[in-house]
């Protein structure tokens, strides 16, 4: 066996040793050339044709790369990465390429027998200026001479172009971000990925945005109209400029990017962005109550179990998420339910079902009755691919044969050129296929298969979890739209689907995502994905938030205290508490232990047990009760934040933008107008300083005036600080009032 492909996988941050790197060869500068074989290969050679001279060149072996064997978030396929542990890796590096000339090459592998590869072409590009390749939409910031452009000649690959940038300004924004709020000073791109925890230690994202706000001086931000992948270098290299590069696909001469510059205030700047991307959509206040699952409440005897230790210990809970609740094949069709495969893959409905007596969920209708009864609504877990592995069976075969016979998949290039379905890249749920959600009719196909969960069950809302697994430019979308432009778009589309779903059953658009991209605002909630219980993760998730506020994302949450792992200590789990109860939604989750002894849930009951700390459930308690007086208050704001686009979980800047002083404490925000939150995050603090800025204020929890400036507030565990606008405090005072 010997295998190359140019593209490689697509990993957006790792090099395939059966890749062409880089993919879109540059004069004067070598290209790595390589590929995989079979074990039983001994050597490798590579036949190179250009300037009409043929050359013979020896490979040589090389570590082998693959994902499947590195712990970063991206592991290739289990199949693969097997494939890869049993194979050689070869490579060569090939120099002197010339800008415009053609190369050809192929391979020639010896062992048991001698196996060529096809011939492969590509055309050395070359960097040079191009005004016309950069348009500008509104506003223009761009310094002349600046805009260049990669192009072999035939296509147009990157364009760069450099923005002023002040000595006082800072940049911010960019989606959601884990490691910093002002990102002056560094590096960073933005690529929908799944970077499985410590994100902020990575610097990679669920849910980027290729949209900045550059605050200070005169103010003003910028949005870089593209799906594709942008580069951004924020000062590092040249600290009064910015640098921006973005793949593109564009004939030369012809506009290959566009860019828009929105002057004034961080919410002008906020209010123009989603006036050309979308802005929010009002969500009913329930979403603001605590939400609450674990991986492992796979029973309706569990779930009702979990709601009814809510009511035991007196903690309100407004939303059950179950996770594993289908029979993890079709994702459609609940666990233990008995049924007849519909053959065509046509939508099953509730009366094709029947649910065994002993079985795990024996009334799934029973059970939303009873959950609605109590005033907590249902959501599910979706993921958006057909499951291949193990090889499908019943239900689940007929669907994947109908999503083919029906043409309703990405599909990715063969190497004959033709095309195939594209089976999934990622390391979660490997070789799956993928429904083209981004197609109105595919999503159409994909979500009639779950709207007896919706319109005959009463499920009101989905998990739409995933969304990170397409990969590679050499997809194709069913508009045409290869996955370079298209791949981004994708988790966008998801959340879509299912709120369109949702609404055409009458009901609220709620779907909680951890991907997204720019257009994401318009659909749905999100919490900030996967994460370990550290302090670290803490502080990580809470500048996820803000930066995500700050892109125009209103509905928000994290897994308190994180969600992998052992339990967090007593002292992680309340401080974290304490926060959530300060942002948009609040929430809990704990990931998949196997049923292993002792539990991993983060419930606070099971803290409390796992703790041994009496404190945990009354000041959970009391942070969750507080959170159910605070709910009108969200409700108004969030609808305030929808008029205004000034966000509900604010970044101080956003109010005061001269100040430089707010930048020293950049983990506070203003919960609405009216309240600020300086969460506790690190562990033994007896005290935390807070940064009030200009206005008279009091103490939430003493209900003492307090003065602008720096404070040392007091932090015992059941209070962190917390601060209200004084001419606001009479209508908010009972809301902290716990006597």
């Amino acid at each position: 066996m010997i295998r190359h492909r140019p593209f490689g996988s697509g990993h957006p941050y790792s090099v395939d040793t059966e890749q062409r790197s880089p993919v879109d060869p540059i004069a004067g500068e070598p290209v790595i050339l390589g590929v995989r074989t079979s074990s039983d290969v001994t050597a490798v050679t590579i036949e190179i044709e250009r300037d009409g001279a043929t050359e013979i060149l020896e490979l040589g072996p090389t570590t082998r790369q693959s994902r499947g064997q590195v712990v970063d978030g991206g592991h290739l396929a289990s199949a693969q990465a097997r494939l890869a542990r049993a194979s050689g890796g070869w490579q060569v590096a090939v120099g002197e390429l010339v800008a415009g000339e053609p190369v050809r090459y192929r391979f020639i592998a010896v062992g048991a027998r001698t196996e060529r590869t096809r011939w492969f072409e590509f055309i050395a590009s070359s960097w040079a200026n191009s005004e016309v390749a950069l348009r500008v939409a509104c506003g223009d910031r761009v310094i002349p001479g600046t805009v260049t452009i990669l192009s072999d000649g035939d296509r147009v690959h990157r364009l760069r172009f450099a923005l002023p940038l002040a000595r006082t300004e800072r940049i911010t924004g960019l989606g959601e971000r884990f490691d910093a709020l002002d990102h002056r000073g560094s590096r960073l791109d933005s690529v929908v990925f799944e970077q499985y925890k410590s994100q902020g230690a990575e610097r990679k994202t669920y849910l980027p945005m290729p949209f900045a706000h550059v605050v200070g001086a005169d103010g003003w931000g910028f949005h870089v109209r593209t799906s594709r992948r942008v580069w951004f270098d924020f000062g590092e290299s040249e600290s009064d400029r910015v640098w921006v590069e973005l793949e593109v696909d564009a004939a030369p001469g012809e506009p290959a990017a566009e860019v828009a510059f929105y002057a004034g205030s961080p919410r002008e700047v906020l209010d123009a962005f989603l006036g050309d991307v979308g802005r929010p959509e009002e969500l009913p206040s329930w979403v603001f109550r605590l939400w609450a699952s674990a991986n492992e409440w796979n029973t309706q005897a569990e779930v009702i179990k979990q709601v009814d230790l809510h009511r035991e210990h007196d903690i309100p809970v407004g939303s059950v998420v179950i996770e594993a609740w289908s029979d993890e094949s079709t994702f459609t069709v609940w666990r233990d339910a008995q049924y007849t495969p519909s053959d065509d893959g046509s939508p099953l409905h509730l009366r094709d079902f029947t649910f065994p007596a002993d079985g795990a969920w024996p009334d799934p209708v029973g059970m939303t009755d009873e959950l609605h009864s109590r005033d907590i609504r249902l959501h599910l877990w979706q993921i958006p691919l057909l499951k291949m592995r193990p090889h499908p069976g019943g239900q689940a075969a007929a669907d994947a044969a109908a999503a083919i016979r029906e043409n309703v998949l990405i599909r990715e290039v063969a190497p004959d050129g033709s095309l195939r379905p594209y089976r999934n890249r990622g390391w979660w749920f490997p070789l799956g296929l993928m429904p083209d959600l981004t197609d109105e009719r595919a999503a159409t196909w994909w979500t009639e298969k779950r709207r007896y969960l919706v319109e005959e069950i009463g499920v009101d809302g989905f998990k739409t979890d995933g969304g990170e697994h397409a990969w590679g430019r050499d997809l194709r979308y069913l508009d045409g739209k290869r996955g370079d432009e298209g791949n981004s778009l994708f988790p966008v589309f998801y959340a879509k689907a299912f709120g369109d779903l949702l609404r055409s059953a009458g009901k609220a658009p709620v779907t909680f995502s951890r991907a997204g991209f720019t257009g994401s605002q318009a659909h749905g909630a999100f919490w900030a994905g996967d994460e370990n219980s550290t302090w670290e993760a803490f502080r990580w998730s809470m500048l996820a938030g803000l930066s995500a506020a700050s892109s125009g994302i209103v509905y928000w949450g994290w897994d308190i205290a994180g969600f992998s792992g052992d339990v967090p200590t007593s002292e992680l789990y309340l401080r974290a508490a304490a926060a959530s109860a300060f942002v948009p939604i609040m929430q809990y989750h704990s990931e998949f232990n196997h049923h292993r002894l002792p539990l991993r849930d983060r419930t606070p009951w099971n803290l409390a047990e796992r703790s041994g700390d009496d404190r945990v459930l009354p000041v959970f308690r009391r942070f969750a009760q507080l959170r159910e007086r605070l709910i009108p208050y969200l409700a108004a704001e969030a609808r305030k934040t929808i008029e205004t686009s000034a966000p509900l979980m604010r970044p101080l800047y956003f109010d005061h933008p001269d100040d430089e002083r707010v930048w020293e404490f950049p983990v506070q925000w203003m919960l609405g107008d009216s309240i600020l939150v300086a969460p506790v995050l690190e562990p033994d603090a007896s005290s935390w300083r807070v940064y009030l800025p200009a206005g008279e204020w009091v103490d939430a929890f003493t209900g003492e005036s307090v003065a602008a400036g720096v404070h040392d507030r007091p932090t015992p565990i059941d209070e962190l600080p917390v601060f209200v606008r004084v001419d606001d405090w009479p209508a908010l005072r009972s809301i902290f009032d716990t006597d």
